[in-house]
């Protein structure tokens, strides 16, 4: 059958199991675009690309498929970078497909040329330039098998317009070989002996699970390992959901802004399971007294993580759901000790808590409410700031894939794009995007994508007039001296009901509960202006520098 470039590209999405992709057309996207428009295929039109790439990140996400972005040539693919590196830090997969000047207009600077796979190729975990039609089909089977298999990541495509728009014979191929692409599945046997021994010695054991566990579809296995072993869980912030966060050996996030009993747990175990987590440095703090009294275990899909920012005494390379099967099949139920009595007395001691004093409004309380209202069954996207510090310490995840957030890169922007995506994969759920005045200005045009699809996404901004955590920093380590942090917003109310959206400014704490009804209730996009404490501080708080022991507040 005589198929284009496109429309090869089309069906080869559809073989992969696409249903949905995030775009915005321009001229080298055009063959794409055309094709699409006898297909089935959704397509959400962004308005701008990085918010395409956002959401086909929380697509992704919500969903455990991969997801899917489209632009055009030069600045358009450019636009995705950010998206593309939020994947790629938070291992998530993605498919960015870019259009690209034809292949004999390549390197002569032409208009809207840029080399997409070089500026990708650090933050990709594969690029393509399609420059014979006749791989098009193949290029697109291995890109979708590389994002999602083995530790995910983003794989992007270039194709060049003469490609997209040239014909031929077209017979789909089933088959694919990677001979040098060989995921790590079950772990040696020799390791996991080690890894039982260890924790057959330990008396104080604790459990730090991170994104690898939600990724592998492990959070069963993990509940039964912690419940097995009577070893309290704490969890990165991208881990949060993996292990219930109401269950009684809950310890909640660690690190930076983690909490006070996660934290001393770590420093006075005597072996640290980690599963699926990659030690970064908001985790860790001052590396030399992180564990210092336990020995590790590490438990990883990556072997290029194992050592790479802590020493650890039992690296374990294999895929986490297949690892943690591979121990539980020999390991014992054990019976409560003192660990498990300290661990609690750390819990009733050490909650989180805020001054609940005074007339104004507190993010914590916001977050406590939304949490109260939809039960702890909302999906829950951020922004990047103290809100989304708040919201890891106030939301209650009992589920997997139930937090969404940029957690390696960090996103200003992230959020918002993020939830429309997650809305799009889940058009039952509730979907709550936590933001801050300031980040959710960077990508707020895309009210116009939750309007025209009508997608009823709620956005819930702590204001504080601040960019809150840059003015945090600005307190606690530059004494005060607050260069550039404070910022003048927009009327969120007007400026939500000129996209179609609707909106909400609150000011009193006994507007808060039926303005959050409402908004669940809605059925359209709303915008809720929360007015809050402008210098209310994220706690405890780990300075830069400092162990885990060193926490403030």
């Amino acid at each position: 059958m005589k198929m284009s470039g496109a429309q090869i590209l089309i069906d080869s999405l559809k073989e992969a199991g696409v249903e949905t992709i995030f775009g915005y057309p321009g001229g080298q996207a055009l063959p794409i675009y055309d094709a699409l428009y006898d297909s089935d295929l959704q397509h959400i039109l962004v308005r701008h690309e990085q918010g395409a790439a956002h959401a086909a990140d929380g697509y992704a996400r919500a969903s455990g498929k991969v997801g899917v972005c489209l632009a055009t040539s030069g600045p358009g693919a450019t636009n995705l970078v950010t998206g593309i590196a939020n994947a790629y830090m938070d291992s998530v997969p993605m498919v960015a497909i870019t259009g690209q000047v034809p292949t004999f207009l390549l390197g002569r600077d032409s208009f809207q040329e840029v080399d997409i796979t070089g500026i990708t190729l650090p933050i990709t975990k594969h690029n393509y330039i399609v420059k014979d039609i006749k791989d098009m089909g193949r290029i697109v089977k291995e890109a979708f098998y590389v994002a999602s298999t083995g530790r995910p990541g983003p794989v992007l495509i270039d194709i060049p317009k003469d490609i997209s728009s040239g014909e031929m014979d077209y017979e789909r191929n089933g088959c694919l070989n990677l001979p040098g692409y060989n995921p790590p599945r079950e772990a040696r046997e020799d390791l996991v002996n080690q890894a039982l021994r260890a924790i057959a010695e330990s008396r104080c054991p604790v459990i730090y699970a991170g994104g690898g566990v939600i990724s592998s579809g492990a959070h069963q296995e993990l509940k039964k390992l912690s419940e097995t072993l009577l070893a309290p869980v704490t969890v990165t912030l991208m881990g949060l959901g993996g292990f219930p966060g109401d269950h009684p050996l809950s310890l909640g996030m660690l690190g930076m802004h983690g909490s006070k009993y996660a934290n001393y747990a770590v420093c006075e175990c005597d072996l640290l399971i980690a599963v699926g987590v990659r030690f970064d440095d908001r985790v860790t703090g001052k590396i030399e007294s992180f564990a210092s009294n336990a020995k590790i275990i590490h438990i990883d899909i990556d072997p290029a993580e194992m050592g790479k920012n802590v020493q650890v005494d039992i690296p374990v390379t294999g895929d986490v759901k297949l690892v943690l099967n591979q121990l539980l099949e020999r390991l014992e139920a054990r019976i409560p000790t003192a660990w498990q009595e300290k661990i609690a007395a750390w819990k009733k001691e050490y909650p989180f808590d805020y001054d609940r004093t005074g007339e104004t409004l507190k993010p914590q309380q916001i977050i406590r409410e939304i949490d109260r209202q939809t039960s702890g069954q909302a999906r829950i996207t951020t922004e990047v700031g103290q809100h989304q510090m708040w919201a890891a310490q106030y939301y209650t995840y009992t589920k997997p894939r139930s937090f969404i957030s940029s957690g390696g890169l960090g996103t200003m922007g992230y959020g918002f794009p993020a939830a429309i995506g997650v809305q799009v994969a889940c058009p039952e759920e509730t979907v709550f995007d936590i933001a801050g005045d300031g980040s959710i200005q960077m990508n707020i045009q895309e009210l116009a994508t939750a309007v025209n699809y009508e997608l009823p996404v709620n956005v819930a901004i702590m204001n504080n007039g601040y960019l809150g955590m840059v003015r945090q920093w600005q307190e606690m380590l530059y004494n005060r001296r607050y260069s550039q942090s404070e910022m003048k917003s927009p009327d969120f109310v007007k400026l939500a009901e000129s996209y179609g959206a609707e909106g909400y400014r609150i000011t009193r704490k006994e507007e808060v509960t039926p303005v959050l009804q409402a908004a669940i209730q809605s059925r359209k996009p709303v915008l809720m202006d929360f007015v809050v404490e402008p210098e209310e501080n994220v706690l405890p708080f780990v300075p830069p520098g400092k162990g885990l022991n060193e926490m403030l507040g």
